[in-house]
């Protein structure tokens, strides 16, 4: 027992590049690092570094949730010391023992469902509480200053839409529409026949009243099916935002072959997803369970090379990261605003999960564990169609419609 709490000291001790104070569960406080403390730790239970060799990521997430750990001052901050952190044991693949998942998930098209089921269908209501009136849970664009969330998340659609150099008249296929930002844009805006589709029951009877409700019947349609059952291959854009981070590893070459059969020739596509540029992030095992199920982060060079083996060529790659953290830290302070009625509807597990979530992600995103590209991409020749620079791009104004 002396042995182990020797090393869990040892490890807590090295986990993170800013001073942090740990109270432990016998009333005993230790202070990691030099200078005042920038966050404090509460072990209300008592700890073995065994509890964090396998997947501390999902043990501490735990811990969390059910108060056996509080933390007091900006997870945000914390969690990103911890990445920053050389030979953190909550980071480092070679040190104490990297959190790994071995996961039997497969992504059949009835666990696609129920994947996104779990994560997209806990509620509009839920979900209305804390993002912007657009109803867009997807990274904004942060192209000036003084932007509020709801004009950054018009400006992202506009900069994709503007990306593809769309021409009113044409067809246009978002895949995974969400809450049917992009779609309704696209018509009302930019004059294209836009068709949705998605898998959540949740957005799908959303964006259906929606469409009603605007009147555009003609110009606007959604469907509750999967992307790879699209009977329709001839569109002259597809955009496709946070989709392809649930197909799995598996199914990545056939996303995109399916994006390259959809498009007509010289037709163009801007898939805008979660990445790694070094690393994949693979699947966090706190992320995995209570989150995203069935969720896979690639690489850049992954997903170039999927790209490329389903015929696409590449016209343009853009790196969001910072637009991402931005996005998330401003949901955070939307989320805190409604934790107390989250956690009355909820219970308070569920509360704290989400807390945690949307602030470990913004810390992600902010040390560059993980990035947001946007590839633009063509059926053909590379560029067909397209202005010779990229002076065309993001020249939407910000409308709420």
């Amino acid at each position: 027992m002396v042995f182990e709490k020797i090393v869990l000291n040892k490890a807590l001790s090295q986990a993170f590049d800013i001073p942090v104070e740990v109270s432990y569960w016998n009333g005993k406080t230790e202070k990691y690092g030099d200078g005042e403390s920038q966050a404090k730790i509460k072990l209300n239970k008592k700890f073995s570094f065994s509890d964090l060799a396998g997947t501390p990521t999902l043990f501490l997430a735990e811990s969390y949730m059910n108060e056996d750990l509080e933390i007091e001052g900006d997870i945000q901050a914390l969690i990103a010391s911890a990445y920053r952190k050389a030979g953190s044991f909550l980071t480092d693949q070679t040190g104490f023992g990297k959190a790994t998942l071995k996961l039997m998930h497969g992504h059949s098209q009835k666990e696609t469902r129920e994947d996104i089921h779990s994560h997209y269908d806990i509620g509009n209501d839920f979900y209305k509480k804390w993002l912007d009136e657009t109803m867009t849970y997807s990274c904004a664009y942060w192209s000036k200053d003084n932007m509020t969330l709801a004009d950054a998340q018009i400006a992202k659609v506009h900069h994709i839409l503007d990306k593809l150099y769309s021409q009113p008249g044409g067809r246009l296929l978002d895949i995974g529409c969400g809450w049917g930002t992009m779609i309704f844009a696209a018509a009302q805006e930019y004059g294209l026949d836009a068709t949705g589709v998605t898998l959540s029951d949740e957005q799908y009877v959303y964006v259906s009243k929606k469409i009603e409700d605007l009147g555009l019947q003609d110009k606007v349609h959604v469907y509750l099916v999967d992307y790879r059952d699209l009977k329709d291959g001839n569109f002259d854009y597809i955009t496709s935002v946070g989709m392809f981070e649930h197909v799995g590893k598996e199914n990545l070459g056939m996303y995109f072959q399916k994006v390259y059969d959809y498009l007509k020739p010289n037709g163009r596509a801007l898939i805008h997803g979660i990445t790694g540029q070094h690393y994949g992030a693979g699947v966090d095992p706190f992320i995995e369970k209570y989150i995203f199920p069935g969720g896979y982060i690639p690489n850049v060079a992954e997903q170039v090379d999927h790209i490329l083996t389903a015929g696409l060529q590449m016209d343009d790659m853009e790196p969001l990261r910072r637009h991402y953290q931005k996005t998330l830290e401003y949901w955070s302070k939307n989320y805190l605003k409604v934790y107390d009625e989250v956690a009355a509807e909820m219970g308070k597990p569920f509360a704290r999960m989400w807390n945690l979530y949307l602030q470990a992600c913004a810390a992600s995103f902010e040390t560059g564990n993980i990035d947001v590209i946007q590839f633009l991409v063509t059926k053909g020749s590379s560029g067909t169609g397209l202005p010779m620079t990229r002076n065309f791009m993001n020249k939407g104004e910000f409308v709420l419609k």
